[in-house]
């Protein structure tokens, strides 16, 4: 996924506040993380003029199960899993919800959203289920969900975003990383900061009861953001999905029961 800057990154559950979230368990595969492809370990001879480097990138890639599986299911990338992951676990997509996909691009999670929720069917109000996948980059369309070529961080975003859904969102996913510097400390400021001005939108456009869902990078959320979401949100958790790779400090924050704010108080 790209971040409005950067990339879509990958459930290994590990909870962060109290509480045990209801659904199956994250790495027990079920029928949507249950793999069609067989996989075969293949060895990347060294080419002149290829960096050692990008031979073992191009190893882990052959021998990705999960990078295989995503292209025999069609899927833009191999983050498609860590949503579903995180999905069976956390019970987020739901048929009837409005559901937004920020730094949407190349759309694997989008995909999933679709899949999952069946924007063909209405819901108990009569209205038609609203995905919104939102990025600064292109992507190609994907039927079931709609697509703005917007920058979240735009002052009219939000309400351009509301006016697309047609009301605020029931779920805002945020899967954006920023192209990592190799340097730890940058690398976790960098990626805490997408997070924060992700909580910043999500809180613009989430009705009350909603969910804010987010890539953060180990040592979890920032104490400060940690503490504001417990005060904007019910539950508040991290895991970390099987899709993710093992050698990848990255993890989710899961934020459960929107509080609402001053104006969804007053309407």
């Amino acid at each position: 996924m790209s971040d409005q800057r950067g990339k879509k990154g990958g459930p290994r559950a590990s909870s962060g506040a109290a509480g045990k979230p209801s659904g199956k368990k994250v790495g027990k595969k079920t029928m949507g993380t249950r793999f069609i492809s067989r996989t075969m370990t293949e060895k990347v001879k060294t080419a002149k003029g290829r960096k050692g480097s990008s031979t073992k990138w191009l190893q882990r890639q052959l021998n990705d199960p999960y990078v295989a599986e995503a292209q025999v299911r069609g899927y833009r990338s191999r983050a498609a899993f860590k949503l579903l992951e995180l999905d069976e676990k956390f019970l987020i997509l739901k048929p009837g919800k409005r559901i937004v996909d920020l730094g949407a691009a190349p759309g694997g999670w989008t995909q999933v959203i679709v899949e999952r929720v069946n924007p063909s069917k209405t819901t108990d109000k009569g209205n038609a289920n609203q995905i919104v996948a939102l990025d600064i980059n292109e992507m190609e369309e994907i039927p079931g969900a709609k697509i703005l070529l917007q920058d979240f961080l735009d002052p009219e975003a939000p309400e351009l975003l509301k006016a697309a859904m047609g009301g605020q969102a029931d779920v805002v996913l945020s899967d954006m990383a920023a192209p990592a510097t190799g340097h730890p400390a940058t690398d976790h400021m960098r990626i805490m900061g997408l997070c924060e001005v992700a909580l910043d939108f999500a809180e613009e456009v989430l009705a009350p009861g909603g969910m804010f869902l987010a890539k953060v990078l180990q040592g979890g959320t920032e104490n400060e953001l940690l503490t504001r979401m417990k005060k904007s949100f019910k539950t508040v958790k991290h895991a970390k999905p099987p899709a993710s790779r093992s050698d990848s400090a990255e993890s989710y924050v899961i934020a459960q029961g929107f509080r609402g704010t001053d104006k969804d108080t007053k309407a």
